[in-house]
């Protein structure tokens, strides 16, 4: 086995804060009630600089961001101003919200707060501090319990929370609330999700005025925009900023193949029995796939390379609820040796036997790299382990990239954007089932939010009349009238009363609908006797016949039968293919594209590479060019009868592939007679009958203005938009008491609503949130128009006899870039080795 390793700096603290003097002083000199100073001391442990200075800030009633490094103790940095006053002054009723954005991490914060809070003795003093979580998982009764009697310190998910103020008993349950604790505060802040609770924590604080709000993170690049949407009203000044005391630096490495790192793939898969061995050689390992699909398929590999038959599992967000349950507490009590991981667990959750992490393909990201690093060795004082397998050559220089990035201390950079109108109508909808409301009042606080802080009058009266009556192209359907106006006249609409749900029906169908994450229809994999194993998307159950096989949670299953919201399967030793599901890949970040761009133009940095891939860029140097960092390279060359287009442009799959519908449509009408493209983060390769002469004409910049609007009407891109923003907005509901809508049925509603509403009412405020989905969140198009506004002046054009070395890892996804199965990757070896051959001949 062959790697490279690297220690390398995490971002840097300075270990300053904007707090005053005179609250560090407090801080440094912090009284702690006698059980928590002795339960400190039991451990042998000091509170550290950073959780007393959060302390302070809490003792002082401002607001604070924490940003310190993995392990450091943010979590109980967050709660030990709370623990502090429940302790000095015990209090029945909801003290603390505690708000996550994922389910197991409010799960494993409760199992991580219980225990200590239990081990300093409280009961024995008459203290009772409850604990409890909140999310969609819990049971109908305890959470009507929870109402009723809230715990002082409340775990839960922004969804959660927002239904939580649906109720009327919200002013109540609320009134005495203290603090709003917000943990991995970067992810989520910046999309929808961070639109709700900044809307959710407006209306806690109209409720609370006294409210006092934390957020914590360990990845944040731009730490003032973060204290500013945390802070009311966005007053930046209100929102101390803590830094954490700078940790051991973690030891990264490169996982090299034991002959060399292939052409094509993204997966890493050719690694399977190194990786094994890793998993072998440490106490337990998280091996982390960007995606479901992937997880199924590594997992397979490992398991058919785990010749110890050692203990392994899979974690996705697909999987059954108790099979996920099941699998965390293995690990928390040391039972795994290794994890096959998404996204599900890239946040916060902490196993402290967990001493090496292993990402499988790039990290698209520094930050997100910094995040799967985090949770080896979950303390402050020891060294996280990680390895990085890149799936082919491209991404063996991503990886080196992600390295370089992390050791500088440069993070992913944090865009904030104007509060989406979907989401404002679903909260707007919570409020009214709350109790009724005045409208100057409600759009006060909803400005104080800092995503809404630029609402207009005019806009929120069209997200008003949106829910009162679906616009005027609906209003004759009493199915979208879901709010009306005190003094409301028959068709007037002048009123200026109270705002109140006009039938008792519309708040039970809010409730049972309100959410921000719009999945793909699923249907329930289980087996005969009623087991359930999880679920697949409905679009992938619609590919299967009786008697077809797949993969999913680690077995190879075969269909019995399907039905409107069930799979049945059996499980079978049959090869089986893999799950697909939708959704954008994750976006390669701009800082990493800068670095891969700086590699090719810097031959110096060539020797840290290894000698295959140092070999590929010399040859591409000799045969046609590499870039400077700005300019775009693009190169035309026959092969097999066919032309070939390729551009080097690095912007990621996502603007990629909307970047290849555009140009093929502009080769149509120029008659270049495409036949195709394909793409990946790096670069596009169209392929077409006739050649391509003048590659500047494809990349003009008015493309945005005439290509892109007609294509994005006419494709599935902005219905598919729509469906989301109209779910979201309350305008058609996924679910009706005891019955869940299928995915056609959905579908079926908005794409009618949709053609209805373009046809008679195209300034639609539904459409409007639909367009600005699809231009910013679906086709990347601000990386798109910054590539197009300097392509005329950065273009290089070199016209080849033949395929070039840089073009091999793009080229031989054609034909494959929709397969499924775990003979892809095989398939895209063999064909890369015999193009490779051609591109690195030199005579």
């Amino acid at each position: 086995m062959v790697t490279k390793r690297s220690a390398v700096g995490r971002a840097p603290g300075d270990g300053s804060s904007v707090a005053t003097p005179a609250l560090y002083r407090a801080a440094m000199n912090p009284v702690l009630p006698a059980p928590l100073a002795d339960w400190f001391a039991s451990r042998g442990w000091q509170p550290r600089r950073h959780q007393l200075a959060m302390l302070a800030e809490g003792r002082a009633g401002r607001h604070a961001l924490l940003v310190a490094a993995t392990g450091a103790g943010k979590t109980l940095a967050g709660f030990l101003p709370t623990l502090v006053e429940l302790i000095e002054t015990p209090s029945e009723g909801l003290h603390t919200l505690y708000v996550s954005p994922l389910k197991a991490l409010a799960v494993d914060i409760q199992r991580n707060l219980v225990t200590p809070v239990a081990e300093m003795g409280l009961d024995a003093l008459g203290i009772d501090i409850r604990i409890e979580t909140r999310t969609g998982d819990t049971p109908s009764d305890r959470k009507a319990r929870q109402r009723a009697r809230p715990p002082q310190i409340l775990l839960t998910t922004p969804e959660s929370l927002s239904l939580l103020l649906s109720y009327p008993d919200s002013f109540t349950m609320f009134a005495g609330l203290k603090t709003i604790v917000i943990d991995e505060v970067h992810a989520f802040a910046t999309g929808k999700r961070g639109d709700l609770l900044s809307l959710c924590m407006a209306r806690l604080q109209t409720i609370a005025p006294g409210l006092r709000r934390i957020a914590l993170s360990a990845t944040v690049a731009d730490a003032d925009g973060y204290r500013a949407w945390l802070a009311p009203d966005g007053d930046i000044d209100a929102v101390s900023l803590v830094h954490g005391d700078q940790g051991v630096d973690p030891n990264i490495a490169i996982l090299l193949p034991e002959d060399r790192v292939p052409w094509a793939g993204h997966s890493g898969r050719y690694a399977a029995a190194q990786v094994m061995g890793e998993i072998e050689a440490h106490r337990t390992t998280i091996v982390f796939c960007n995606t479901r699909s992937l997880a199924e398929l590594i997992f397979q590999d490992l398991w058919k390379a785990n010749e110890a038959q050692l203990p392994i599992g899979i974690h996705h967000g697909s999987l059954e609820k108790e099979a996920r349950r099941k699998v965390e507490a293995a690990m928390s009590a040391g039972r795994l040796r290794a994890l096959v991981a998404t996204a599900s667990l890239d946040l916060g959750v902490d196993w402290g036997d967990v001493d090496c992490v292993i990402q499988m393909g790039a990290p698209k990201g520094s930050s997100r790299l910094l995040q799967r690093i985090g949770r080896s060795n979950h303390r402050l004082d020891e060294s996280s382990e990680a390895l990085i397998v890149p799936g082919n050559r491209f991404e063996y220089l991503e990886a080196r990239a992600a390295l370089d990035a992390v050791e500088a201390g440069e993070l992913d950079a944090d865009v904030f954007r104007m509060g989406a109108l979907d989401v404002l109508a679903q909260h707007v909808m919570a409020c009214a089932c709350a109790a009724p409301f005045d409208q100057a009042a409600l759009l006060t606080e909803v400005r104080s939010a800092l995503p809404y802080s630029a609402l207009t009058d005019d806009l929120f009266d069209k997200v008003l009349g949106f829910i009162r009556d679906g616009g005027y192209s609906l209003r004759a359907y009493d199915r979208f009238k879901r709010l009306t106006q005190d003094g409301d006249g028959p068709s007037t609409g002048s009123g200026q009363g109270l705002w109140r749900v006009s039938h008792p029906k519309f708040v039970a169908q809010h409730r049972l609908n309100a959410g921000i994450i719009v999945e793909a229809t699923m249907l329930k994999v289980r087996f005969r006797n009623g087991r359930a194993l999880g679920k697949v998307e409905e679009a992938f159950a619609s590919t299967l016949s009786h008697g077809d096989t797949f993969f999913f949670a680690g077995m190879s299953l075969e269909v019995e039968k399907i039905d409107t919201e069930d799979l049945i399967v059996r499980a079978t030793a049959r090869p089986a293919r893999i799950p697909t599901y939708g959704g954008s890949r994750m976006p390669l970040s701009t800082n990493l594209a800068d670095r891969v761009r700086g590699f090719l133009a810097t031959p110096e940095e060539w020797s840290r590479f290894p000698d295959d891939v140092r070999e590929w860029l010399e040859i591409q140097a000799r045969r046609s060019a590499l870039p400077r960092p700005d300019q775009l390279l693009v190169e035309t060359f026959p092969r097999e009868g066919r032309h070939y287009m390729v551009a080097y442009s690095f912007e990621g799959w996502n603007a990629h592939q909307s970047l290849g519908m555009l140009i093929t449509r502009r080769m149509e009408t120029a008659g270049l007679k495409p036949l195709g493209f394909v793409s990946n983060d790096y670069a596009i390769a169209t392929y077409s009958v006739d050649p391509i002469t003048d590659p500047a004409a494809l990349f003009s910049a008015d493309i945005l203005e005439h290509e892109f609007v007609e294509w994005v009407q006419q494709s599935h891109l902005l219905k598919r938009a729509f469906r989301e923003v109209a779910v979201i907005g309350g305008l058609v509901e996924r679910q009706h008491p005891g019955k869940r809508k299928t995915g056609k049925q959905v579908t079926f509603s908005t794409d009618l609503i949709y053609d209805v509403l373009r046809k008679y009412e195209p300034s639609h405020i539904l459409l409007e949130a639909a367009w600005a989905d699809a231009r910013a969140r679906m086709t990347d198009v601000g990386r798109l128009a910054g590539l197009l506004d300097r392509a005329a002046e950065t273009m290089l054009h070199v016209d080849l006899p033949r395929v070039s070395p840089l073009a091999v890892p793009v080229l031989v996804l054609i034909g494959r870039e929709k397969v499924a199965t775990g003979s892809a990757d095989d398939a895209l070896l063999i064909e890369a080795e015999a193009l490779a051959a051609d591109a690195m001949r030199v005579d």
